[in-house]
């Protein structure tokens, strides 16, 4: 190529290079500006990322110092309460062992107050058979066949004074009871009668009219089961059987329906025997008869 068409092709060719550069220059001046928007938003990111994890670890750090604290308290408070358990305790482990001392002393104390109680109507048993063999002795002798009696009666005799030779209290009452408690009431009831008959005095007398009545009652003769528990209360106030009296007196009212005196001896049992099981089972009664137990105290309460 000559130079002169070279020259021309320069001069065509310079506005269009001129233009293409004055472009690069915007460009490459828009990409610095991207660049350091980029770096400025990577440095403030990562100021803010440092700042998050100040933050994250002082937060870190006040959980470890809050769980330290609490182990701390909870140690301390378990230690608290061991030193309490302990100091209780021993307290309670003393007075433990000291009741159940005092329950065994009250055991032996009552194992010893039956016995006393076995031996002294044993003893009665025994004064009684003394006194009936002295009664004995001192009784006249029967009148010959056609004497004339004191009472003008030929040949009647005297009322016997004492019990059979070799009948004791103590076996007439072992051996109607052991009758009583084996059902065999066609035996108990006469050997619980002559026993009333011979040994009336004695400890066991007020608990031989008890079983008669009882004997009546289960045999469903509730009218003279009814009398022989009223034997019970006007003979023996005091005996053994005054309060199981009173109760089975009102179940016999019951079966008789004599419901409003049935339910004035129930109350009389709950008011004067308080804390007793036959308390309970007079209450229940009183709930069968659609009644309360109401408050008056009829008897001076037993101790």
């Amino acid at each position: 190529m000559s130079l002169p068409r070279t020259f021309i092709l320069f001069v065509a060719l310079a506005p269009l290079t001129f233009g293409a550069s004055k472009e690069i220059v915007e460009l490459q001046r828009d990409v610095a500006m991207l660049q350091d928007q980029v770096q400025k938003m990577q440095a403030a990111l990562n100021d803010k990322l440092t700042s998050m994890q100040t933050v994250v670890q002082q937060t870190w750090d006040s959980v470890n110092n809050t769980n330290r604290t609490m182990a701390v308290m909870q140690d301390r408070f378990n230690d608290a309460m061991k030193q309490q358990q302990a100091s209780v305790s021993a307290p309670v482990a003393s007075v433990g062992q000291k009741l159940d001392q005092m329950a065994e002393d009250f055991r032996a104390v009552r194992e010893s107050v039956l016995d006393m109680n076995t031996r002294m109507g044993k003893l009665d048993a025994k004064m009684a058979d003394l006194q009936n063999l002295i009664n004995t002795i001192k009784a006249p002798a029967p009148p010959p066949p056609g004497a004339t009696s004191p009472t003008g009666a030929p040949g009647a005799p005297e009322a016997q004074a004492g019990p059979p030779p070799g009948v004791s209290a103590d076996a007439a009452y072992t051996n109607a009871y052991r009758d009583y408690l084996g059902g065999k009431y066609d035996l108990a009831m006469p050997e619980f009668n002559d026993y009333l008959k011979y040994f009336s005095n004695t400890q066991f007398a007020s608990n031989v009219q008890f079983y008669i009545g009882d004997i009546y009652f289960k045999k469903q003769d509730y009218t003279n089961a009814l009398q022989a528990f009223d034997n019970v209360l006007e003979r023996f106030p005091d005996g053994n059987k005054t309060a199981d009296a009173h109760y089975m007196k009102g179940m016999a009212l019951m079966q008789l329906s004599r419901n409003d005196s049935a339910a004035r001896e129930f109350r009389d049992v709950y008011t004067s025997y308080p804390d007793t099981d036959l308390a309970a089972k007079a209450k229940a009664r009183l709930k069968e008869l659609g009644l309360n137990v109401g408050t008056t105290n009829t008897r001076a309460k037993r101790r």
